[in-house]
């Protein structure tokens, strides 16, 4: 995880055409938790939704075979439920509850050592790649965590 660079996601777990379940280790030290609290830092909740959200769009990448990106649209009855401090392994696990006309709607959760830290249902916009270079750091990205393009139910 390098929180100052939104690299939310370390390794892929598992994957399938619905669901994906990733890990990520908060790292030791980052600029984010020099504000965020002084002497006692805390992963940014903010930081703690655009995970959930990214394990979700991976998801959803993989399920379309990267033809078209997720941008993410709305959170829905996100709970922040627990801290997270730094060294934290997390799990975070993300399922499609929805998809079409332009719309995928996922659930996802995150959590460490066995609790739970939240939860929420994200909506996406799926649109075209407004750029190559987007797709193609996208896809760059997803090998170096060990995503595989899935095939669509």
């Amino acid at each position: 995880m390098l929180l100052e660079y939104f690299q939310m996601i370390d390794r892929v777990v598992a994957l399938s055409p619905e669901a994906i379940t990733v890990c990520s280790h908060v790292p030791e030290a980052s600029p984010v938790f020099e504000g965020h609290f002084p002497g006692h830092p805390l992963v940014p909740g903010v930081l703690l939704i655009e995970t959930m959200a990214q394990a979700s769009g991976y998801m959803l990448l993989a399920r379309m075979g990267f033809a078209r990106m997720p941008f993410l649209a709305s959170v829905k009855e996100a709970k922040l439920r627990s801290f997270v401090a730094p060294l934290a392994e997390l799990t975070i696990e993300a399922s499609l509850v929805h998809e079409g006309s332009g719309y995928s709607v996922t659930s996802a959760r995150i959590v460490s050592d066995g609790k739970r830290i939240c939860d929420s249902e994200l909506s996406f916009r799926v649109l075209d790649f407004p750029d190559p270079r987007l797709e193609a750091a996208m896809r760059k990205r997803a090998a170096e965590i060990g995503l595989n393009e899935v095939p669509a139910p």
